[in-house]
Formats: structure tokens, sequence, C-alpha cells
């Protein structure tokens, strides 16, 4: 078959001239003896692996699958019962492999037989994209990255392919890449990546579960481990796609110019971070308050800054720096009791004597109220005008806010325990003097 395409666009001409390829391929094929061989063996491979895989997919699930029973080895048996779908495709390829020494020996040709075992390799990749792997992300990364490359390897063209992307060379400035070095760059990033945020969130939660470290300790832990993983993947990207790392020096300059100038609060607040994390002296979990006026309990570190939460539901973001150059009231550190005070008076007709020992006997009753430090203390506190002054102070473990209201029930307790004694709280009392006297009524 000759054409004559000279006059034709070059992209016709190439095109013309892998449908010709093809032709001369698919003809050589059909009038082979050879090829119809391979043809034969690659059918009677299939078949056998499907009879097989019939009889040998159902015996292995029953060995492998651990059911109910909980040991040691379950989730390794659970993890490989789901590559049972691998079994047909890998079987045929494996029964392939076995009958092309013979027909190589018989015809010395194994086109054919190489063609069938990447289709069979094709469909392996096929079921476990569609079969095995369940995270979204693999997934997504399977459809449109695994899949057709093995594709373009069943026909024949991922060598060609892999030629055409690593010619066509691209540039940044200094740095100069190939079009390939992109597409690997591309899956290898988003693999590790992927892989990055796996392992860290598998060491993350390990050293949650270390109570022996300090909250504090914890956190900066975890923060170290995320940046050495995602640090060293940065650096493998880098070498897999063939990028010089000394031509990142330029930007490692540009960046350290711009910490020098309009980067040094971010700097800050990173620095402060640390420092909060390795002293340990507020941690998650903690109720603070600042000079600033904020207060709530922290709920998260950041890198940058510190969230916390008001018993409202507002999140605050207090940068870190403001943690370390501000004064900074916790009241949840080392777990210590805070005291509170609740205010009352008494008329003046009380014995006041009597006072301190009902109200603090009553409010030793409450369940959250401590011993320790110190019981509850009733004090005199002044002569008001109506009536007089007493304050009684009480230790708890926790906040007055919230979900707490000591304040509240110590209230109600000296309430209920001054009338069970017959104690009267004044009502405001006020002398009224009308000068002149009161005016004389019209007869």
């Amino acid at each position: 078959m000759e054409f004559d395409l000279s006059s034709q666009p070059e992209i016709v001409q190439q095109a013309a001239g892998y449908a010709i390829q093809a032709y001369e391929l698919a003809t050589g094929w059909l009038l082979s003896p050879a090829a119809w061989s391979q043809f034969g063996l690659l059918i009677a491979a299939y078949l056998l692996a499907v009879l097989i895989t019939r009889r040998l997919r159902p015996l292995l699930a029953r060995v492998i699958d651990p059911g109910e029973r909980e040991n040691l080895f379950s989730p390794a048996r659970r993890f490989v019962l789901q590559f049972l779908p691998l079994i047909l495709p890998l079987l045929a390829y494996a029964l392939t492999g076995v009958g092309e020494s013979i027909v190589r020996s018989l015809f010395d040709s194994g086109s054919v037989i190489a063609f069938g075992k990447r289709v069979f390799l094709f469909l392996a990749a096929r079921a476990l994209v569609r079969d095995i792997i369940t995270d979204p992300f693999l997934k997504l990364l399977g459809k449109y990255a695994l899949l057709p490359i093995m594709a373009l390897y069943a026909v024949g063209l991922l060598d060609t392919v892999s030629v055409a992307l690593t010619e066509t060379v691209v540039g940044v400035g200094n740095i100069r890449f190939s079009l390939m070095s992109i597409v690997r760059g591309v899956i290898a990033g988003s693999l590790l990546f992927w892989l990055g945020t796996w392992s860290n969130s598998q060491t993350s939660a390990m050293i949650q579960r270390n109570e022996e470290m300090r909250p504090s300790l914890r956190q900066l832990s975890i923060k170290a481990v995320e940046f050495l993983i995602f640090g060293a993947a940065f650096i493998l990207l880098m070498n897999i796609m063939g990028i010089n790392l000394g031509a990142l020096a330029v930007l490692g300059g540009a960046i350290g110019v711009g910490l020098g100038f309009g980067l040094q609060k971010i700097a800050s607040n990173f620095i402060s971070g640390v420092i909060l994390l390795l002293e340990g002296q507020a941690t998650v979990g903690d109720f603070v308050a600042l000079d600033g006026g904020e207060e709530g309990k922290i709920v998260k570190m950041l890198a940058r800054a510190v969230i916390l939460e008001t018993f409202d539901g507002r999140w605050i973001v207090v940068p870190n720096e403001d943690f370390i150059i501000t004064r900074v009231v916790n009241y949840s550190d080392s777990g210590s009791a805070n005291r509170y005070e609740a205010d009352f008076s008494v008329s003046y007709d009380t014995d006041i004597n009597k006072v301190p020992a009902i109200v603090e006997a009553a409010v030793a009753t409450h369940a959250e109220v401590l011993d320790l430090p110190y019981p509850p203390d009733c004090e005199l506190r002044g002569f008001g005008d109506s009536g007089i002054n007493f304050c009684v102070e009480f230790w708890v473990n926790g906040l007055d806010d919230g979900p707490n209201k000591y304040t509240s029930d110590v209230l109600f307790l000296v309430w209920n325990a001054l009338k069970d004694n017959g104690i009267e709280i004044p009502y405001p009392q006020r002398v009224i003097e009308i000068k002149g006297g009161l005016p004389k009524a019209d007869p």
C-alpha cells in the first residue's frame, strides 16, 4: 500500500505511517500460522485460568478469611483476602508465559504472546483499581494514571510516548526539565504526599496514645514528625523529577530576604509556637486568659497561632507571639484548683457569730467543693447600708462558667441555710426626710 501524502501536513503523514504499520502487522498476524497458534494458546490459557480460578478462589477465601476471630494475623489475612480478584488475570499471565517458550521454539516468534501477556497485565491493573483499591484518592490516581499507562504498555506504545515526552524540554529561569519529568513528578508526588499524609496520621495517633509524654511534648513531636515526613517527601520528589536542588538556592535566598522584611511576624509566631510546646506552660485543653481580654479553652495549637474556644462557642485565633510577650493566666495549669467567692448579706438583727459556721457547713455539702487546699471559709466583709456583708470562699477543680455553675449552686445553699436558721436577708433600707413636713390635705 502506497499513498502520495507529500503534500499533506506532517501530522497527517505520521498518522498515515502508523496506520500502514498497523495494517501490515494485522495482515501478517492473520496470515501467519505462528500468529494463529499464539492466539489459540492465549485463548486456551485464559479458559484454563477461568476454570482454575472458579475452584481455587473459593478455597483460598475459606482458608484466608479469619471470620469473626481476632488474633495477631487477622488484619494481615483480611488485607490479603481483598487481592483475590487478581487471581484470574495473573494466572492467565503465568499460564501464557509457560506456553510462550514452546511457541518460540516452534515458530521462533512470540509477538502475539507478548501482546497477550501485556493485555493480561492491563486486566490485572483494571481489577486492582476497580475491585481492590478503596481509598478515593488512590482510586482516582489509578483511574487516570495507572490504567492509561498500562493501556499504552499493552498496545506497545509506552516506549514511544516516553521518548517523545523525554525529548520535549521546558524551562523556568535556570531550571530546565522535560515533560516526562513533569508527568513523573505528578504521579510520584501524588503517591509520596498521600503516603506522607497516611504515615503522618498513623504516627500522630501513636504519639497521642502515649500517656507518659506531656501533652505539649506530644504536640511538638507530632509537628516535628510532620515536618520530617513532608520534607523528605519534597526532597525525594525533586530527585525523581531530576531537578537540581542547587538551582533552588536562589529561591532560598529570596525566602531569606522575605523573612528579613515581610515575614518577620510569621517567623516570630512559628518560633514562639515551638517555645510554647517545649515549655508546656499552656497546652490543648487548658483554659487561659490574656491581657488583651481574650479567654477560652485551647482547642488547637498550630504553627502560627493558638485557637481558643469561648464558652459561647466562638473561636479566637491568637498569635503564638502573644503567649510569649504578654501575661497569660492559665486556670488549668498542672490541674490546680481554683478559688471563688460568693457574696451575701444578713440583717442587722442577726447574731453574726452564728453565720460563718452555718454557711460553711452548708457549702461543704456541695459535691464539687474541695476540702484541700482549704475548706469553705466564711468571712465578714463589712457593714453595709442595708445589712451586714459576708463572703464565703470555696475551692473547686474547674471553671465557674460553661457547664459549671459553682457560684450559683453555692448561693442556693447559702439561701436555704439562712432560711432554715431563721436568718433574714435584708431588703434595701432608706431613710427619707421631708423638709417642712407633709403637706396638709384640703378640708
